[in-house]
């Protein structure tokens, strides 16, 4: 379920804190009047929470992939892998470090088929993009194998399942770096904002001076005379961001033991009677969707019908698909990728997301298994 649906007084009241302590909005500098870091407080949080030793907050979730892609040192000429089950800020964070897209089909997991791997890889790789879609782990033992066989480190996308484990690790925290999205479809929402993690000390201080025009926040020095060594741009988290994202954070597991309550009530009845998403051994998802099968064109619409009708809709799976599946980007890549596309399409097409949310109760869950269960 979304985090805007948790929002409430918490999250006002640390907003109203940062005015009435004089309203500094901006993460660095004006040390002298501010009395609070809401932004690196926040940082601090992240990385006890999710066991990681460098944690960096940005603007976006698109501005984390692209920050982590140049700490990889993607360039012009080289070669990124990633999914068609994605979400179009990861080709665009690609395209815009001037490297190029490498589609690789899905899975029944619906995320990336590590098989792929080996067949697309050639000595143009620098990184591979395995990305969480969903709320689902992608099969990251396999996928860390061919990273390690070819030695291309993983940029694990974790935007869309904030919260989640894989073989008892938080997700972002698996590959060599992992990046977050807090926008406001996310499970913890700071309007928009994103997160870097990682264990490597070379990409934390690269990222941190690259999100900030290159300053290098050198103690020895007042901001306007700080130290740099690389260009950088704009990424900054606000502290309005950072605020909201610390209480949101702070509510996470409560939030995935209420999804767990309602996915299980479409697990038991409609798990029977439909096939559904594979779900990677060892996971914990954080169940924001329950995604059914039907190949039935008739029936499946009529199963979308009784969602919209019931007021509960659905989640990328069919209503936005075209901004989540590559096979409709031929805008933004070539045609080769597009049609390679085709196999992945086929999948997502049967596919009916189920959205997890706060304001519809288990019983209305129940009332909804019972109509869907009629088109099996």
């Amino acid at each position: 379920m979304p985090g805007f649906e948790w929002i409430d007084k918490k999250e006002l009241n640390v907003v109203k804190k940062i005015f009435y302590e004089g309203g500094t909005l901006i993460a660095h500098g004006f040390d002298k009047i501010r009395k609070n870091y809401y932004v690196r407080d926040f940082e601090k949080f992240s990385n006890k929470y999710f066991k990681s030793k460098n944690c960096l907050a940005v603007s976006s979730g698109t501005a984390a992939i692209k920050i982590a892609l140049k700490s990889l040192g993607v360039k012009a000429g080289d070669e990124v892998i990633t999914q068609s089950f994605n979400f179009i800020a990861t080709i665009e964070a690609i395209l815009d470090c001037g490297a190029k897209p490498i589609i690789a089909n899905i899975d029944k997991t619906l995320n990336m088929d590590p098989e792929e791997i080996p067949r697309l890889v050639n000595n143009k790789t620098k990184a591979i993009i395995p990305v969480h879609m969903l709320g689902v782990p992608c099969e990251m033992t396999k996928i860390i194998r061919y990273s390690k066989k070819f030695k291309i480190p993983i940029l694990e996308d974790n935007c869309e399942a904030v919260g989640g484990k894989y073989k008892n690790k938080f997700l972002g925290t698996i590959g060599d770096i992992g990046v977050f999205s807090f926008d406001h479809g996310k499970i913890i929402t700071s309007g928009e904002g994103g997160m870097i993690l990682t264990d490597n000390k070379k990409h934390a201080n690269y990222v941190r001076e690259f999100h900030d025009h290159g300053h290098q926040n050198n103690k020895k020095f007042p901001r306007g005379r700080d130290t740099r060594k690389i260009f950088g741009f704009n990424y900054r988290m606000t502290e309005l961001q950072g605020a909201i994202a610390t209480v949101q954070l702070g509510k996470l597991k409560k939030m995935i033991t209420s999804n767990i309550g309602r996915y299980d009530v479409l697990q038991k009845t409609l798990g029977a009677h439909f096939s559904i998403r594979k779900i990677p051994e060892r996971s914990k998802c954080i169940h924001d969707a329950f995604i059914l099968i039907q190949k039935n064109k008739k029936k499946r619409i009529k199963i979308i019908n009784a969602l919209n009708k019931m007021k509960f809709g659905t989640k990328n799976l069919p209503d936005a698909m075209e901004w989540h599946c590559s096979y409709f980007w031929d805008h933004a890549l070539p045609k080769k990728q597009v049609k390679r596309s085709k196999k992945s399409f086929e999948i997502l097409n049967n596919c009916i997301a189920i959205p997890i949310l706060k304001n519809k109760s288990i019983k209305q869950y129940q009332e909804l298994s019972l109509k869907i269960i009629k088109y099996r």
